[in-house]
């Protein structure tokens, strides 16, 4: 079938403004049917994220051309395998980046968010049963963006990517929860296990670190510190219940943790340097989660004596360290509970044919989530 997809032609040389120089087109491609094990998805909302930024500027390198996107819903159109039980045409599900095989070391341990299977997939771009089902109007492949390829009018994803949900949940709402939510709650509840009382300072108020605000907050901190140099986003912070400050006042950041520093810090900036300060700010005995993706030309500089002599941990956080067919039915069971108003990161609704100019807006830092609806180039 004939769709319409925003498709990036090369990564790092793409100088801005972006609304000017147009580093994504949106164009028609031929899309493959589903095969065994995949599904066809008319997507519904897909959100821009700073993943998908760092391959327009070079700092994450893919393959090229790629059809670009990764966080987004949609309703099921066709099924690859006739005897798939577990979903049904007109299913709303949500996409997840990361597809696991369930057959490897990791998977079966409990960790399908580090499946080697899963990962080389979506380095090399395709899917993870093999191949690409996007197609240009030559007949050459064109590269999928995380297994997802969200900003489109339809996708083939492995069913392996897909988490079912009620179809009452907003688009809007829904395509959240596939990475913002995903990443930055799961930061929070898996990787750092915050516990009632503890005290949390959170470095970045994206849509992954207010996620993360947001999971913390449901999860009792008693202390909770977000910093960002952006006035709206530490005033959004501070309507969450999160006392907030610029980078530029390491001295109150200190002052909001009497007992010498955060019990939890949560980067998730993807800067080294951020990073650095983040380990600083940890007490003695403190855990340090990053979920930031920094240019991979990034170095991550710390006295090695003090992990052992002040015991901090350092815990990276792929997906939230998440199960997505476990945890996106408790975020969304928190968001309808109210202790998670999700709703907060969404900054706009736009078609897809702006999405040049909220490139430009996510990179200057003016934008949390930006959600975009598909539409005919």
């Amino acid at each position: 079938m004939e769709i319409t997809a925003a498709v990036l032609e090369r990564t790092g040389d793409n100088p801005r403004p972006y609304a000017d120089n147009g580093p994504l087109k949106l164009v028609r491609l031929t899309l493959d049917p589903p095969r065994p094990g995949e599904l066809l998805v008319r997507i519904d909302a897909a959100g821009l994220c700073h993943s998908d930024l760092s391959v327009v500027n070079g700092d994450r390198p893919r393959p090229m051309p790629m059809a670009m996107g990764h966080e987004a819903t949609g309703i099921i159109e066709a099924l690859g395998s006739e005897d798939d039980t577990a979903f049904a045409v007109g299913d709303r599900v949500i996409l997840a980046f990361l597809p696991s095989c369930g057959e490897c070391v990791r998977c079966k341990g409990g960790e399908p968010y580090m499946c080697a299977q899963g990962a080389a997939a979506n380095g090399e771009g395709r899917l993870l049963n093999g191949g690409r089902r996007l197609h240009d109007d030559c007949g050459h492949d064109v590269h999928h963006h995380l297994g997802v390829s969200a900003f489109a009018t339809h996708v083939v994803v492995d069913r392996r990517s897909a988490v079912k949900v009620d179809r009452d949940i907003p688009p809007h709402i829904a395509a959240l929860f596939g990475c913002a939510v995903l990443t930055g709650a799961g930061a929070v509840i898996n990787s750092a296990a915050v516990r009632p009382g503890e005290m949390v300072l959170i470095y970045g108020l994206g849509g992954v670190g207010l996620s993360a605000l947001l999971a913390a907050r449901a999860s009792g901190a008693g202390v909770l510190v977000a910093v960002d140099p952006s006035p709206e986003k530490r005033a959004i912070a501070g309507e969450l219940g999160a006392t907030a400050f610029s980078p530029e006042e390491p001295d109150a950041i200190a002052a909001a943790f009497p007992d010498g520093g955060a019990d939890v810090v949560v980067e998730t900036v993807g800067k080294a340097a951020v990073l650095k300060a983040a380990y600083a700010a940890a007490r003695r005995g403190g855990r340090i989660v990053t979920v930031g993706l920094p240019n991979p030309a990034e170095t991550f500089d710390i006295p090695a004596v003090s992990l052992v002599a002040e015991g901090k941990t350092v815990i990276g956080s792929y997906m939230g360290s998440a199960i997505p067919a476990r945890d996106i039915p408790r975020y969304i069971a928190l968001w309808r509970s109210g202790r998670m108003p999700v709703e907060k990161l969404l900054t706009s609704i736009s078609p897809m044919s702006e999405i040049n100019g909220l490139l430009d807006s996510l990179a200057d830092g003016s934008a949390i989530r930006q959600v975009m609806v598909p539409g005919e180039a």
